[in-house]
């Protein structure tokens, strides 16, 4: 691996920041909810071998300082691809897990020229694709029941205004408790795709196939 970079792309009004490993075709690599680059830290060093994989906190996320914005698949989507096109490259692959999954949906469905694959990791085309129980856990998410967990110490460790804790709690209960459905954008990409489902994941097995 070479030295890890890291910066801070100015876009959409974000200064989103990413960290960059290894060399090779480009790799964007995206959390989950609540996340950040440091979930991916065993991955890191394999993916980084032969790619030049890239890393990114998502809006109000690890060391990304929130803006006055809404939390939306769609507005974090044009992000990653705004990001793309900042570090120099006319497209890239892009590997999103949960959250971060329907981020790299939105950024093949509405910027098709920036993605070569993907790689999707327990996430759904459609809101019903989560199993009830899982849609019930993040109607409920609620910043103070959030406090004091590892979750909670994670964000503090990072985050640039450690005060905006309850705003990225509440932003993604109300980002997870609304509907959607992509099935026709999804069915319309023509990125090969990788879905990736466990067998005791979150999402709806029947939905995977």
């Amino acid at each position: 691996m070479t030295d890890t970079q890291t910066g801070y792309a100015p876009v959409n009004g974000l200064e989103m920041y990413y960290e960059v490993h290894g060399e090779g075709e480009p790799l964007v690599v995206l959390h989950g909810g609540f996340g950040a680059v440091g979930m991916f830290a065993r991955l890191l060093p394999a993916l980084a071998e032969t790619r030049q994989v890239i890393v990114v906190e998502l809006q109000s996320h690890g060391h990304t300082a929130d803006i006055d914005r809404p939390f939306s698949f769609e507005f974090m989507g044009d992000d990653i691809a705004a990001l793309i096109s900042h570090l120099g490259h006319e497209r890239a692959d892009v590997s999103g897990y949960s959250l971060g999954g329907g981020v790299a949906l939105q950024t093949a469905i509405r910027h098709p020229a920036k993605v070569r694959k993907l790689v999707i990791v327990s996430t759904p085309c459609k809101r019903d694709g989560w199993y009830p129980e899982v849609l019930a856990g993040m109607e409920s998410i609620r910043a103070e029941e959030m406090a004091d967990t590892f979750i909670h110490d994670a964000y503090l460790e990072t985050a640039p205004n450690p005060e905006d804790w309850t705003k990225l709690a509440d932003k993604s209960r109300r980002l997870l408790s609304e509907d959607y459905d992509w099935s026709e954008d999804v069915a319309a990409m023509e990125a090969p795709t990788m879905i990736v489902v466990g067998d005791a994941d979150g999402v709806r097995t029947a939905h995977a196939v």
